[in-house]
């Protein structure tokens, strides 16, 4: 199946049915007392609630109705192989520890990648009534008042300037990670922890100027580049390729942070 023959106008269709579709399993349990469990070996924590699997189990159903030959990939019911070159990539909740302490900052990523390059994408948060997603010709942005328009990352000359966000320190494990995010901790004006998957949107927006992870997983990354190239930012691995299957990943709003900030990463790492 080519690229081509599925129109922008379908997918979007779809991703924004899969977004009501998961909202509504997610909804009832932000903010309410629920059972976490761990899916970490001993001593570790990466928590998953049944919000994360209501979510997940919507978004499949959905997707095997209205797409049956396209394969699958979420986070927690894992990959389901399709006879077509089209894989929907599924986070049901980016950020299930802020969503457990009822911080908002979380989201529903929902994307599509033909092979192994990100064709769509979308990240929904439910509660403050949110949505970006990567249009035709731009990234777009829908907030509460239902009024939608483009977004676009903004210019920033030098990395001295940039303000930079990455989840928490505790992401970078080697020490060439954590020298890598000494360095461009040192090098940028601000940093701020937190955010998951709406630090990236926020880079979208134009509120942010870089964003450096390390360890993340194809459903993490996947569906937001297309929402960061969309709105004119870049999006890559830390050697400079293609970020889609996760990793160590480098988003910047402006192509001169961007190569500074991959600079320094490439020589203390």
């Amino acid at each position: 199946m080519a690229l081509e023959t599925i129109p922008h106008a379908a997918l979007l269709a779809t991703a924004h049915a899969l977004a009501a579709a998961s909202a509504e399993a997610i909804r009832p349990h932000f903010r309410c007392a629920m059972q976490i469990d761990n899916k970490a070996e001993a001593g570790k924590f990466d928590p998953v609630t049944v919000a994360d699997r209501a979510a997940e189990r919507a978004i499949l159903e959905h997707l095997r109705r209205a797409w049956p030959e396209h394969g699958i990939e979420g986070e927690e019911y894992g990959a389901h192989a399709g006879a077509s070159p089209y894989r929907w990539i599924i986070d049901p909740i980016d950020g299930t520890r802020a969503f457990i302490l009822g911080l908002p900052t979380w989201g529903t990523l929902i994307g599509l990648v033909h092979g192994e390059s990100p064709v769509f994408g979308m990240m929904n948060q439910p509660f403050t009534s949110e949505r970006f997603w990567s249009g035709e010709t731009a990234a777009m942005f829908r907030g509460p008042d239902g009024m939608e328009h483009s977004l676009k990352a903004r210019k920033c000359p030098a990395l001295a300037e940039a303000m930079f966000m990455t989840t928490a320190p505790e992401l970078f494990k080697t020490d060439a990670e954590r020298s890598g995010f000494e360095a461009i901790r040192a090098a940028t004006r601000s940093t701020r922890y937190g955010g998951d998957c709406y630090a990236y949107c926020m880079l979208a927006a134009g509120h942010v100027d870089l964003v450096v992870e390390a360890g993340l997983q194809s459903y993490d990354i996947a569906p937001l580049i297309p929402i960061i190239e969309g709105a004119g930012g870049v999006c890559t691995s830390w050697s400079g390729g293609s970020a889609a299957r996760g990793g160590n990943v480098i988003a910047a709003g402006d192509a001169r942070v961007h190569a500074a900030a991959l600079e320094i990463l490439n020589r203390v790492g």
